[in-house]
């Protein structure tokens, strides 16, 4: 080959006479004209630690949760999203999975709760594609009881009804319990036995049916459960509490007056630490989780229908109330309490609920209950109990079907997860 030959310029050509670009003076003529860049064992070695690296961020611990910037934007990222960055990386998927992120994560609506007559428990996902984010068949008691129902959820929390055996006679014989899906914790409500205002004796009150769950997700060290201590005509003068910290019942005196009737587990909101029930007079009355604060206030004044309850629910951190007037032209009504200190309400929607549904008004011969409002949007759940559940957003007036076959959503009970631990004992 002549001198220079061997391709060592810019485009593998030479200045005849001159030595190649990438030779060395004094080189032997047999010595390779392309040595590698690097050589083999520098590349064997960062091989080796990359995938040492690799192999410490896989053993790194879940537990230790990094602080700093990261963490806390994460930490306010909508959990289920947060679960979609697992498979960027190793480390992702570690810090991802930490219960100390997800615990801090906001969570949105999952589904409804409800019972079937037959089979008992069930639940509609609500939260998109695949598996709900928690087993809503509650395993960990199913293991326990033959059957068990939801009455209520508060928080992330169910107020459950149970039966250890549900044939025959002990169909009467139940219990309750309280328990979260997302961490599989529980309790049972013990039974009530509280002395007698009078002389003192203990009263086992074993006929209550009434009780109303109250769960901060965001102060999530207890759970509280009220149970009016009513007469036959449904009128109360004391108020029984469940703390589940002290794991006792006590009682405090009715500060709402004496004929005060609630209307059930349904028209029950926690907001801002405080209970808010329904009555059958048209008002909301209150009461802190303590029991010392009792207040009360009027319903919306300009209800369609003075002879039907109006129902109450919480959205984005307000008071909403909510008709429908079913024996006239189904109008459905939405208020929005805009000032708690004087009881101000202001009308937020109407709109008629045949229309919704897509049925003729004069043809249109359903019963419509709006049973929920959704906790984060301007957005209700409508049934008819009969063949169809939807969605409509009071926003852009878009309806969605949720249902379409018979269903018993009219007690539904949103469920929103929480994964914070409340119990240090016990189940």
């Amino acid at each position: 080959m002549p001198p220079g030959g061997g391709g060592g310029g810019k485009h593998g050509c030479t200045v005849p006479g001159h030595p190649p670009a990438t030779g060395r003076r004094g080189r032997a003529d047999d010595a390779p004209p392309h040595p590698p860049p690097f050589p083999a064992t520098d590349v064997s070695l960062q091989m080796k630690k990359k995938q040492k690296q690799e192999d410490e961020q896989e053993q790194q611990p879940l537990g230790s949760l990094p602080e700093g910037p990261l963490v806390d934007i994460l930490s306010r990222v909508p959990y289920r999203s947060l679960c979609r960055f697992k498979c960027v990386s190793k480390p992702w998927l570690a810090l991802c999975s930490d219960p100390k992120l997800r615990k801090r994560c906001p969570q949105t609506l999952s589904g409804f709760f409800f019972n079937k007559s037959k089979c008992g428990l069930s639940f509609r996902n609500l939260s998109g594609k695949g598996a709900p984010m928690v087993d809503p068949s509650l395993p960990f008691l199913g293991v326990k009881y033959e059957r068990v129902e939801v009455e209520q959820s508060c928080g992330g929390l169910l107020l459950c009804k149970y039966w250890e055996s549900y044939k025959g006679r002990n169909k009467k014989k139940y219990g309750y319990a309280v328990c979260n899906p997302a961490t599989g914790q529980w309790k049972v409500l013990t039974l009530i036995v509280l002395p007698d205002p009078v002389d003192g004796v203990p009263v086992i009150y074993d006929d209550i049916d009434d009780f109303f769950l109250a769960f901060d997700a965001a102060n999530p060290s207890r759970f509280v459960v009220f149970a009016p201590l009513s007469n036959s005509f449904g009128e109360f003068a004391q108020v029984a509490i469940f703390s589940s910290d002290t794991r006792r019942w006590t009682s405090v005196e009715n500060e709402w007056g004496y004929k005060n009737v609630l209307i059930g587990k349904p028209e029950c909101v926690l907001l801002n630490g405080t209970m808010h029930f329904g009555t059958h007079y048209g008002t909301v009355v209150t009461v802190d989780m303590e029991g010392k604060v009792w207040g009360e206030f009027d319903m919306p004044d300009d209800t369609p229908d003075k002879h039907n309850y109006t129902s109450i629910g919480q959205s984005q951190g307000c008071l909403y109330a909510w008709q429908i007037d079913n024996d006239n032209d189904c109008k459905l009504c939405v208020w929005v309490l805009e000032d708690y200190a004087s009881g101000k309400w202001i009308l937020k929607h109407t709109a008629n609920v045949s229309e919704i549904f897509g049925r003729q008004l004069d043809e249109d011969d359903h019963s419509y209950t709006l049973f929920a409002i959704h906790p984060d949007c301007n957005m209700v759940f409508i049934t008819d109990s009969e063949n169809m559940t939807l969605s409509y957003d009071m926003d852009n007036l878009k309806v969605s079907a949720i249902s379409t076959s018979r269903t018993e959503f009219v007690d539904g009970a949103l469920y929103v997860p929480c994964f914070a631990e409340w119990l240090a004992q016990g189940h």
